[in-house]
């Protein structure tokens, strides 16, 4: 008895042993390179693709700002995080964070956002904006009309969209005197872009 288990265990092993030597000759021979009908599957039309190296990665503000224009609120302010861990908290990613912010409805915020940028950049016209429409929606007309005065004073008149702000600012600082204050504010959020100020969605 012992005698024939230990035949059967030998032979076994043996035939374990066949195997694995004929797996790595199949695997040499499809390895080889000298192996014309594998290789020519590397050739061709129908040859695989590589995946390129992606040497940059999309720019969060850029990738916000097209988010916030298509009313993707949450998915912006994403985006403008991104941004502030790639380019640390500049003046535009700490203005673009407070328009996502105000655009969500979390005015406290917003607002805190935005001084801070108007703070690093005393000159940076869409914070400045921006803060005025927060403070609009806070109710603060006064400090909304003052704010949406400087920021048509530094931008020289150009914007359309300051411009009206600074209107619509104005009214509702005479209606509130008279305790009829419109809550209708349809003020335009506005960023830099290409030297260019560009409107937001309303």
């Amino acid at each position: 008895m012992t005698s024939i288990v230990s035949w059967s265990w030998a032979k076994a092993n043996k035939i374990k042993t066949t195997l694995g030597v004929a797996s790595i000759l199949i695997l040499a021979t499809a390895c080889d390179p000298a192996n014309k009908p594998l290789k020519s599957l590397n050739d061709g039309v129908n040859a695989p693709v590589g995946f390129s190296r992606v040497d940059e990665a999309v720019d969060g503000l850029i990738v916000g700002h097209r988010l916030m224009a298509g009313g993707e609120y949450e998915l912006a302010l994403r985006a403008y995080n991104r941004a502030a861990v790639d380019q640390g908290f500049s003046v535009d990613v700490l203005s673009a964070l407070g328009s996502a912010n105000l655009r969500l409805g979390r005015l406290g915020q917003a607002k805190q956002l935005l001084e801070l940028a108007v703070e690093k950049d005393k000159e940076f016209v869409p914070a400045w904006n921006n803060l005025g429409v927060v403070l609009s929606n806070q109710q603060q007309y006064g400090e909304a009309e003052r704010v949406f005065r400087l920021a048509f004073a530094l931008d020289s008149g150009k914007s359309d969209e300051i411009r009206a702000n600074l209107t619509q600012a104005i009214a509702n600082l005479e209606e509130s005197r008279y305790s009829t204050v419109n809550n209708n504010n349809n003020f335009a959020l506005v960023r830099r872009g290409n030297g260019r100020y560009l409107l937001l969605k309303s």
